[in-house]
């Protein structure tokens, strides 16, 4: 769907058009499962959230949120990463404190095999982009819109009111100091 009916709707829905927000919603929501399978794909295979739930609570969030003044579709998109990041987020804590509660499941010597793949936790990654919007906030938005939301450079460039290159520059610096800081480096 085109970025401008998008922000068409998200204004009309702003001011109150029921019409908009239900119009909206099949509109958006093809774009919404792609982001929402985006955030699943870094997930491990067993993981007990399905696309559809991850989409359907994100919508859920976002529509409940009260009078919020949506600036376009980048705008939306932003929000709508940043609650499915929360949802997972929050999931996994709540998974490794049942983990925790529940002891080890696995034996001694299936422990210490060690695995091909390389994996980075969510709860980490959640940490360390936390760390990075106090350091920089701009670049943590760049990591959660292009990571996490899958907008291009030119989009996140417009919604944050920067030039593309400037995007493409500070994209390249948080990679880095994400490597580093999660110990890949």
């Amino acid at each position: 769907m085109a970025s401008r009916e998008v922000t068409g709707l998200l204004i009309d829905w702003s001011k109150g058009n029921q019409a908009a927000f239900e119009e909206l919603l099949p509109r958006v929501y093809e774009e919404l499962r792609h982001l929402a399978r985006r955030y699943l794909r870094h997930e491990r295979l067993d993981h007990t959230l399905q696309t559809t739930a991850l989409v359907h609570e994100a919508y859920f969030r976002l529509v409940d949120q009260a009078n919020v003044a949506w600036q376009g579709r980048a705008h939306f998109f932003r929000a709508a990463a940043q609650a499915m990041r929360r949802i997972l987020v929050d999931h996994a804590r709540t998974l490794k404190a049942a983990k925790r509660e529940a002891g080890p499941k696995v034996a001694l010597e299936e422990g210490l095999e060690v695995s091909g793949e390389s994996s980075v936790d969510l709860v980490d990654v959640d940490d360390a982009l936390k760390t990075l919007e106090k350091l920089d906030s701009r670049k943590a938005s760049i990591v959660e819109l292009r990571y996490f939301g899958g907008l291009s450079i030119e989009e996140i460039a417009e919604a944050l009111g920067i030039s593309p290159a400037t995007v493409k520059r500070e994209w390249v610096l948080a990679k880095a100091w994400l490597y580093t800081e999660l110990g890949s480096g």
